[in-house]
C-alpha cells in the first residue's frame, strides 16, 4: 500500500547516534526495541529469548544487569546474538562500567538512582573507552529528591529538568553520543515531557508510555502515547513496555509503526468488524489469516472485508483484498484488480497462497 501525501511525518531533525551497528535519530529508521526478562546471569536462556526477539524483528534488546552475575554474563550473550545489547543499570554505577567492559553496545543510566556526578563521569569514561553509547532514562517514579522537593511531584517539568542536568554533565564530560527517554505511566504527563524536550534539545529521544499494563490495556496506552508524538514527527526509537511476553512488545511497536505509515514489517491486515452483511466468518478468517502469516517478514497489505460495501474499495488501496459476495461467491482482487471468485470454506488456502507468491515476487 501507498503512503499517500497527506500521511506523510515530517520528522523533526535529532543527532545520529550509534548503539552498536544500529544508528538511532538523524535519517535512520525508527527502531523498535524490547527488554529480556530472563535472569540474565542464565545465559543459556537470555540468549534463546534474545534469537525469538530477533526473529520477531527487533533492532535492539535491553538487558538487566543488576548484579555482577549479569554483567559477567554479557560477554558470552554478546558473542551469541546479532542485535546490540542495552545493559540497564539502576543504583549500581559499576554495573555500568563492567557492562561497557563485557561488550554491551549501550548504557542506560537512570539520573533519579545513579549516585553523584563523579559515579556518572566514571560511566562516561568507560563508554568512551569501549565505544558505547548511553542512554539518559528519566524516569517519573525515580525522580531525584531535590526535583521532587522542587516541584512537590513528578511533572513534566521536573522530567525536562533531570533530562536537562544530565544532557549538560554529559557534554561537560565532552560525551554526545547518547539518547534521552522521558517516561511516565501517566500518558499525559509522557508526552508533554516529551514534547517539551524535543523543543529545547537534538538529541534521539526513546519513546514509551513506561508500565503501561498487560498486553490489551499496555498496548492501547502506549499506542496513544507514542503515537501522538510520531505523528508530530517526535522520537527516534520506540519500547512499547507490557507486562506480557517480550516479543509482544516488538509485535505491538511494529503495528504503531505501520499504522502511522513509518515503517511496515510483516502482513498489515485491514479487516472490518463484521456485521449481519457479512458473507464468511470475517472473525474467525482474521484470526487463522494472522497465525498462518505470522512468519511473513516482507511487508504486505491485505484487506479481509466481509461484504461489498466498502470491500472492494479497500481492495483498491492494498496489494491482496477479499470482499464477501453472497452465494458463497467471494471475490479476490490483486492490486484492486479482480482475480478470481473463490467459497467460503476455500479463503484461508488460497489467501495465504497468495501472500507467499506475492512475497517470492518481493524478493
Amino acid at each position: 500500500m501507498e503512503i499517500r501525501p497527506h500521511r506523510i511525518i515530517k520528522r523533526r531533525k535529532t543527532k545520529k547516534i550509534s548503539v552498536g551497528k544500529i544508528a538511532v535519530g538523524g535519517d535512520s529508521p525508527i527502531t523498535v526495541q524490547s527488554m529480556t526478562n530472563t535472569l540474565t546471569s542464565d545465559i543459556k536462556g537470555t540468549i534463546s529469548q534474545i534469537k525469538s526477539l530477533e526473529e520477531a524483528g527487533a533492532d535492539i534488546v535491553r538487558v538487566s544487569c543488576p548484579d555482577e552475575g549479569s554483567t559477567k554474563s554479557l560477554k558470552e550473550i554478546v558473542k551469541n546474538v546479532n542485535v546490540p545489547i542495552v545493559a540497564d543499570i539502576h543504583f549500581h554505577y559499576k554495573r555500568a562500567i563492567e557492562a561497557a567492559k563485557m561488550g554491551a553496545s549501550c548504557l542506560r543510566i537512570n539520573p533519579g538512582n545513579i549516585g553523584s556526578n563523579e559515579r556518572v563521569s566514571e560511566i562516561i569514561k568507560a563508554a568512551k573507552d569501549n565505544n558505547c553509547s548511553l542512554r539518559i532514562g528519566v524516569n517519573a517514579g525515580s525522580l531525584e529528591k531535590n526535583l521532587l522537593e522542587k516541584y512537590k511531584e513528578p511533572c513534566p517539568e521536573a522530567l525536562v529538568e533531570s533530562a536537562q542536568n544530565s544532557i549538560k554533565l554529559l557534554e561537560d564530560n565532552d560525551f554526545f553520543n547518547f539518547k534521552i527517554s522521558v517516561k511516565s505511566s501517566d500518558i499525559f504527563l509522557t508526552v508533554k515531557a516529551y514534547k517539551s524536550l524535543s523543543e529545547i534539545c537534538d538529541y534521539p529521544l526513546h519513546l514509551g508510555v513506561t508500565e503501561a499494563g498487560s498486553l490489551f490495556t499496555g498496548s492501547i496506552k502506549s499506542s496513544i502515547g507514542i503515537g501522538q508524538l510520531l505523528m508530530e514527527g517526535i522520537g527516534d526509537t520506540i519500547r512499547v513496555s507490557l507486562s506480557s511476553d517480550p516479543i509482544d512488545e516488538i509485535k505491538a511497536g511494529y503495528e504503531i509503526l505501520k499504522s502511522l505509515g513509518i515503517r511496515s514489517r510483516g502482513v498489515n491486515i485491514i479487516s472490518c468488524p463484521s456485521c449481519a452483511r457479512q458473507a464468511f466468518p470475517v472473525i474467525e478468517t482474521v484470526k487463522k489469516l494472522e497465525e498462518k502469516l505470522s512468519h511473513i517478514k516482507e511487508p504486505i497489505s491485505l484487506s479481509i472485508i466481509g461484504c461489498v460495501v466498502n470491500g472492494p474499495g479497500e481492495a483498491a488501496q492494498t496489494e491482496i483484498g477479499l470482499t464477501g459476495g453472497g452465494q458463497d461467491s467471494n471475490l479476490l482482487y490483486l492490486s484492486g484488480i479482480p482475480h478470481n471468485k473463490v467459497p467460503s470454506s476455500e479463503i484461508i488456502e488460497k489467501v495465504v497462497q497468495l501472500v507467499e507468491e506475492k512475497v517470492k515476487k518481493k524478493k
